[in-house]
């Protein structure tokens, strides 16, 4: 089955997107987990741009409609004892409904907890992070990531670190 990225997009900025290159950074950045899994904290990471809606403001999805080529760069902070009723989703990119039903498509806290439970990882962190996946191109056609590479990630490795975490579980979307 083929994945549309773009099927909730109008077409006219869906075919935009999909004739962009994207580049990366060579050699990809690695590094060994220094623990066995059994005895490492874990945080998550989502591109899925969630938030708590009892403590957060939604990502700024209006700015991304005005300006399909714009992506809010910030992030919210999703607390491990996160409900499923309190989710809030907007992504311009994905259907929200399915992350409304199950907050585990985006951000798998409950199958996390599971595992630390049958301790097969060492930990579950207090602390997870949601972004918003779409960092999208300006005219020039450099991404609008600075931002985000100069602010908001390494505020977030710093909360990682500070709370002992050792790796991160990513889920794009």
């Amino acid at each position: 089955m083929r994945v549309d990225d773009y099927l909730y997009l109008p077409r006219s900025i869906a075919s935009g997107y999909e004739q962009q290159q994207v580049s990366r950074a060579e050699p990809v950045p690695f590094t060994p987990l220094r623990f066995p899994i059994n005895q490492s904290r874990f945080a998550l990471v989502t591109t899925a741009g969630i938030w708590d809606t009892t403590t957060d403001q939604p990502f700024d999805y209006a700015r991304e409609q005005r300006e399909p080529l714009w992506g809010d760069p910030t992030y919210r902070v999703i607390p491990r004892d996160f409900r499923q009723e309190r989710i809030g989703a907007g992504h311009l990119h994905l259907n929200n409904d399915d992350l409304r039903a199950d907050i585990n498509i985006a951000l798998p806290i409950t199958r996390l907890i599971e595992l630390e439970r049958a301790r097969e990882i060492g930990s579950l962190a207090p602390s997870h992070y949601s972004f918003m996946g779409w960092q999208g191109r300006g005219p020039d056609g450099q991404g609008n990531t600075a931002a985000w590479e100069q602010q908001y990630a390494p505020e977030v490795a710093r909360r990682m670190v500070d709370e002992g975490v050792h790796a991160a579980v990513i889920t794009p979307t």
